[in-house]
């Protein structure tokens, strides 16, 4: 276990870093970016973006997912799938353009509510360059060859930075120059890859094989595209239901809830091969509802600070044509937080190999989102798709829990986890309700109120007698990190005796639809 430990940590590690530090640029830029866009033009590049990747699930035909199964099968050339994989998705991104291309002007009208067929000219060309790149890196992580891809991911940020500052300022392109800068400096990046990787590439796919592929890839396509729906779809509604302004206030918000995201990408790497690693099914409960308890209690302390702090954020971090976010800033984090959750619950269905149930969790939180949607956002604006994306997330997670207990029941702590839900949104109602959104002396105030939760916790006995203790070693820094040496001695020496100690991946490995989830998640970008 610990071979293979240390080799996820190496290598997952430099594809976590890629997709954190090229979302803390894209929220470092906000301040240049908000100056010299409307909300309209934000607003109508986030949606076009959005739609870019969700048309992109689609023609991938499931290939990307089959090629991370069939690569490491024994009975497979891998070579082959390469090439086949790449001729399969080149082809279908090539005639996906041909096809819309002329239908430019009613594909903006679709989802933008005005005619633009300009900018979605540049977008189609972008699902072509989008859908390839995905592939071309994905090569880099099937190699386990983390260095190259964390050098050519930050080669295209730094690349695609400077183009896009000079076509949104200078140049002032609006909105066009957000998806030009993305999408032009992708191609090249893109054209450079198929040279490197050119001796591995064909346009000729291995149509035996292909059909295999699609056997297994197709099925996943519906769940991916449902999941990652219910995080683009509210744009969509809110551009034509608000107007594209809305849309770009709404998309702030979710740039403002990256300090969730970090987290989740930090938790997705580290959990699922810890999880799976544990053999026995009662020493799996345990840990897992172990797990949950506190993945919640650090979810509900972030979202509570966001939630609190988001009008000093968007302050900070935006115009102030764009304070309007801060509304909605809050509501997004909890639903993020949601979708963190989501995740948890999916390695323990993985688990029981039963993935099929992810389509019909994820189908329902998409159709439950859609509806209240279009039932809230005419009454409360941006907020109600805030909250449509809280509660459609939460159907998520209901069905998701009643899925997995049923197949693996899982003995949660629900006295635990009500003080933590129940602390955190008294504090902040406290906070929303009595203290003003304006001044250094009021975000103190707001500060203190989400530093006052884990004395609620300790207060009302959430803490057990042995994470006491571990407390109040945090006021002895040398204590401490005795404690943590120990506990990773004893952790190195357990796992040295499992069966995945030489790197192999033991009884129980890491399911296509965890594994897929994470990759995709550091490519989007």
């Amino acid at each position: 276990m610990s071979g293979y430990l240390r080799r996820l940590a190496t290598t997952g590690a430099a594809y976590t870093a890629a997709s954190i530090i090229s979302k803390l640029i894209a929220v470092a830029l906000l301040p240049l970016y908000t100056r010299y866009l409307t909300p309209a033009d934000y607003g109508a590049a986030e949606v076009m973006f959005s739609a870019v990747v969700a048309v992109s699930i689609v023609i991938r035909l499931g290939v990307v997912e089959a090629l991370l199964r069939f690569y490491y099968k024994q009975d497979e050339d891998p070579d082959r799938v390469v090439s086949t994989s790449f001729a399969t998705l080149f082809w279908a991104g090539l005639v996906s353009v041909v096809i819309l291309m002329p239908l430019a002007g009613p594909i903006s009208e679709l989802l933008l509510g005005e005619d633009d067929p300009t900018l979605a000219r540049i977008s189609i060309a972008g699902l072509f360059v989008l859908t390839l790149s995905e592939y071309l890196l994905t090569i880099f992580r099937l190699d386990e060859r983390a260095r190259a891809f964390f050098v050519v991911t930050m080669l295209s940020v730094l690349i695609t930075i400077p183009v896009t500052v000079v076509l949104v300022v200078p140049l002032d392109l609006g909105a066009e120059g957000l998806l030009l800068g993305s999408y032009a400096t992708g191609l090249v990046i893109v054209l450079g890859l198929i040279f490197y990787h050119r001796h591995r590439l064909a346009l000729a796919p291995d149509r035996p094989l292909l059909g295999r592929m699609m056997n297994f890839g197709l099925p996943t396509m519906p769940a991916e595209l449902s999941l990652y729906s219910l995080s683009f779809i509210d744009r969509i509604l809110i551009a034509r239901t608000l107007g594209l302004a809305e849309a770009g206030l709404y998309s702030i918000a979710v740039k403002m809830s990256q300090g969730i995201a970090v987290l989740v990408r930090g938790f997705q790497l580290a959990f699922p091969p810890l999880a799976y690693s544990i053999q026995d099914d009662d020493d799996a409960r345990k840990a897992y509802s172990a797990v949950v308890t506190w993945f919640v209690t650090v979810m509900a302390f972030v979202v509570a600070f966001l939630w609190l702090i988001a009008p000093w954020i968007v302050a900070l971090l935006a115009a102030p044509e764009f304070a309007d976010a801060a509304d909605v800033v809050g509501p997004v984090s909890a639903g993020a937080a949601l979708y963190a959750l989501y995740m948890v619950l999916l390695v323990v269905l993985g688990r029981t190999g039963q993935t099929k149930y992810n389509l019909p969790a994820t189908g329902a939180g998409l159709v439950v989102n859609i509806v209240l949607n279009l039932l809230l956002l005419p009454v409360m604006g941006i907020i109600g798709a805030g909250v449509s994306l809280v509660a459609s997330y939460l159907v998520v997670v209901i069905l998701m829990y009643v899925f997995t207990q049923r197949l693996f029941p899982v003995p949660y702590e629900w006295l635990r986890l009500a003080k933590v839900l129940v602390a955190s949104s008294v504090l902040v109602a406290i906070g929303e309700v009595f203290v003003p959104d304006d001044g250094l002396a009021w975000l103190a105030v707001r500060l203190l109120l989400v530093a006052a939760l884990p004395v609620v916790l300790l207060v009302t006995g959430f803490f057990s007698a042995e994470e006491r203790r571990w407390l109040l070693l945090l006021a002895q820094p040398s204590v401490l990190k005795e404690k943590i040496l120990e506990a990773r001695r004893i952790g190195k020496a357990a796992g040295e005796e499992s069966p995945e100690a030489d790197g192999r991946p033991g009884r129980r490995g890491l399911p296509e639809a965890i594994e897929v989830e994470q990759w995709d998640e550091d490519l989007r970008r």
